[in-house]
């Protein structure tokens, strides 16, 4: 574990508060995964033994993913990333329509979507881009206002990765299936944090990662669900019936289900007790000055604070908060060498200022109130300095 020192130079761990970004791995999903690193190994594609006891570790991860979903076991394909995954949705849905017709995008998605979505608007189909409101919520009667007759895709995700806001995705699904016109769901950030009924969101693909809920880095999951169109993305061997060509990644995927079946355990014991930690926090921010709690008022992941300290710019302020031993998240983003507020912000029309402000601080479970208090202590202090050394110049 990284180590720093406090402000009078003794030596700490580094305390970690960017679960969004990604999850350290649970030691026992190391524990399954480890025999597939070594003694075990084999290509589920092969007839051998070798090859029969890979795939009945896959399968067995496959199930165990479905029962975290409610979801049938034959409509999960195994993905590299939850940004392939949304990719395939994308590109398979437009390239079957030879890129003709329309999508309707939320203007929140993550990059692995309305990145995708732009690359096709430039290739010629049609994209409605539908913004929130100013607390980051997605309107269900405004994104349904721009479904039409020739709508290929409408795309929502589940809940925000940057302000953490859950959106009206089973209200939009809902009304999307009545009409024909399929739903991709990203529910990436929200697997592990709320529950996630693939039966209740009326969608008809999800994606998921596993390195968003304490599994590895290098496995995520499609849902597609019975009876959708799907083309697949990758082209080459029919593995994953046909619908992901490439060979299983039998330790990250054993690694996903073991996580899956976690999350399913101790989802009720896991929400509450990030809930806790954010409210902690948010409580102590009010002993600092301007400090502005975005979507606050909507209903957010019970793990994540996407805060704005007006008069502390934020890239500076997230490097001595490294420094300090703190490992948070910028509310901007770096983009040919200039920093700029996120889109997200900007969709919600949140003011410049105090978007080049802002900050993410996405607690995991394991973290504690200690370490909430001594964050709090050294973000009073680091604020303090920034505005103290704004003014000066």
């Amino acid at each position: 574990m990284p180590e720093c020192r406090d402000r009078i130079g003794h030596s700490m761990p580094a305390i970690y508060f960017d679960h969004n970004a990604t999850t350290p791995l649970d030691p026992r999903v190391r524990a399954v995964m480890e025999p597939w690193l070594g003694e075990q190994y084999g290509n589920p594609a092969s007839l051998h033994a070798f090859g029969q006891a890979a795939r009945d570790a896959t399968e067995v991860a496959r199930e165990q993913l479905a029962s975290l979903l409610g979801a049938r076991p034959a409509e999960l394909v195994f993905t590299a990333s939850g940004t392939e995954a949304n990719n395939a949705v994308l590109l398979g849905r437009s390239w079957e329509g030879n890129l003709e017709g329309h999508l309707v995008v939320s203007a929140i998605e993550h990059p692995s979507v309305w990145k995708a979505a732009l690359a096709l608007q430039d290739a010629g189909m049609e994209v409605s881009w539908v913004e929130p409101d100013g607390q980051g919520r997605m309107v269900a009667a405004e994104v349904l206002a721009e479904v039409r007759d020739d709508t290929k895709l409408v795309c929502l995700m589940l809940a925000n990765n940057e302000v953490g806001t859950l959106q009206p995705v089973e209200a939009v699904g809902r009304d999307c299936r009545e009409r024909g016109v399929p739903v991709l769901c990203d529910a990436v950030q929200a697997i592990g944090k709320v529950p996630v009924s693939t039966a209740n969101l009326n969608v008809d693909y999800l994606t998921v990662g596993a390195h968003k809920f304490y599994g590895p880095l290098g496995a995520a999951a499609l849902w597609v669900r019975k009876g959708v169109k799907y083309e697949p993305f990758l082209k080459g061997g029919s593995q994953e019936r046909q619908r992901r060509a490439g060979t299983v990644n039998v330790p990250a995927v054993v690694g996903l289900g073991e996580a899956a079946r976690l999350a399913a355990d101790e989802l009720g014991q896991r929400g509450p007790r990030m809930k806790e930690l954010r409210e902690r926090f948010e409580t102590g921010l009010q002993a600092i000055d301007n400090v502005v709690v975005h979507g606050r008022d909507a209903e957010r992941l019970p793990n994540t604070s996407h805060v704005a300290l007006v008069g502390a710019d934020s890239e500076s302020l997230l490097i001595r908060l490294d420094l300090a031993g703190f490992a948070v998240s910028s509310g901007s983003a770096c983009s040919s060498g200039t920093v700029e507020p996120s889109r997200t912000l900007r969709a919600m029309r949140v003011p410049e200022e105090e978007a080049a402000c802002s900050l993410r601080i996405s607690f995991g479970h394991g973290n504690t109130e200690q370490e909430v208090d001594a964050f709090l202590d050294a973000l009073s202090h680091e604020v303090t300095e920034l505005r103290r050394l704004s003014s000066r110049q």
